[in-house]
């Protein structure tokens, strides 16, 4: 009771409600922007990793170069079918696709790109989750390797560079083409497109083109033979823990290569970006909780006569530390619990609050070119929540304890010897 009369005292009696108000919304603002970074942090993570996981192989199985009859180096997979059933007979492996690849340079109408071309056939490029059941589609994925030119597949990206949707016959040209008495000659060939998708991911959204696995082998010069092997998992996380029951069903021969090793130094440096960010708004967490101390120090010094009455009149040391224990460790309370109230919300809306930041700030407020995916993601989990409470609420109980501290062990006499 006294200390909420302390708290809701005005300035004229002796209170200090503005620097209470200027504590409370100093720790709502901080532990909001805590929640909402961690939140930010924890959503971006998730899809980046989920947009790897959904378009790229967990892992991807090469082999060494071996010399042919002829005497040439090859690392080309010739039992690229039986090495396939093998893997995929492994517990907690998905699929085992083999693939062929390249890159080449696709033209349409005088606009001209770049594209990594996967080899794969229709029942497995069906299995992939990110180009089967993507942000956005157009076109139908069973037209894929159908019609009198086998139709391909595009990212988004590329059907923005070439001016190319689909129905339109594009132009692939490749340097290493067929084989003549006078040397390589470029290989140009035209496909029709059947399906335009949406990965998530910029960058495979802008290179990547699906062709079928036989029309590629014929397009690379790879007859009877396949570049890699694209193999999912049950659990991508764990993946290790497969890899020696893979490379033992591959073969002697076979080279591995993890999603965590290909994205490796990215996901390194999230972590560490992850634990800075953490650091730095702590300290503003801890900037905001001294504002407590500001106002318990001076709500001591106005309350000095009142603490020399208590005093006199039985209260002891524990029951004035207390009462102002409670006054400063409220507004932590309260402001952590604003806090953590706007911080949510910020998350649960992120969506409709972006799309108005981006559309004030004329649609420049987010380049994926540069962050990789389309849309700022945000994901509550508990455990952050918990942290930026606990972090909140421990800072707070620990600055208020000291002013606290100071006004019980305040001499009684001395406080009423002016008086």
């Amino acid at each position: 009771m006294i200390a909420w009369r302390y708290l809701r005292a005005k300035r004229a009696e002796g209170g200090v409600s503005v620097m209470t108000w200027i504590s409370l919304v100093g720790i709502t603002l901080a532990v909001f922007a805590l929640i909402a970074t961690l939140a930010v942090r924890s959503g971006f993570r998730d899809e980046f990793v989920d947009t790897i996981l959904g378009a790229n192989a967990h892992v991807t199985v090469y082999t060494a170069a071996y010399e042919t009859e002829d005497g040439a180096l090859s690392d080309a997979i010739t039992d690229y079918r039986e090495m396939a059933d093998r893997v995929a007979e492994v517990p907690g492996v998905v699929s085992a696709a083999p693939l062929v690849r390249g890159q080449v340079m696709a033209s349409f109408r005088g606009n001209n790109s770049a594209v990594d071309v996967f080899g794969i056939t229709p029942e497995d490029l069906a299995q992939v989750p990110r180009v089967a059941d993507p942000q956005e589609s157009f076109g139908d994925l069973a037209d894929f390797g159908t019609g009198e030119r086998p139709g391909i597949a595009i990212g988004s990206g590329v059907s923005r560079e070439l001016q190319a949707s689909v129905g339109d016959t594009i132009r692939l040209i490749s340097p290493d083409g067929a084989r003549t008495a006078f040397g390589t000659s470029p290989r140009v060939s035209d496909y029709e497109i059947v399906y335009v998708f949406t990965a998530g991911r910029y960058d495979i959204d802008l290179t990547r083109l699906y062709m079928p696995f036989d029309e590629a082998q014929t397009y690379f010069n790879s007859e009877g033979a396949a570049d890699e092997l694209e193999v999912m998992v049950a659990d991508p996380d764990q993946v290790e823990r497969l890899l020696p029951a893979i490379a033992e069903a591959a073969g002697p021969q076979s080279l591995l290569w993890t999603w965590k090793e290909a994205s490796g130094s990215f996901l390194r440096a999230l972590d560490i970006e992850d634990n800075v960010m953490f650091v730095i708004l702590s300290v503003l967490v801890l900037i905001a909780a001294m504002n407590i101390v500001s106002g318990l120090i001076m709500l001591v010094k106005n309350k000095g006569r009142d603490i020399g009455i208590l005093r006199t009149v039985g209260l002891t040391e524990g029951s004035i530390l207390r009462v102002f224990f409670i006054c400063g460790s409220l507004t932590g309370i309260l402001g952590t619990l604003f806090g953590v109230i706007l911080g949510c919300a910020f998350a649960i809306w992120i969506d409709p609050i972006f799309a108005a930041i981006n559309g004030l700030s004329g649609g420049g407020a987010w380049d994926a070119s540069i962050r990789g995916i389309y849309f700022l993601p945000a994901k509550l989990e508990a455990g952050d929540v918990l942290s930026a409470v606990a972090l909140s609420l421990g800072l707070s109980f620990i600055v208020t304890i000291f002013p606290a501290r100071r006004a019980a062990r305040m001499n009684p006499v001395e406080a009423l010897r002016y008086e």
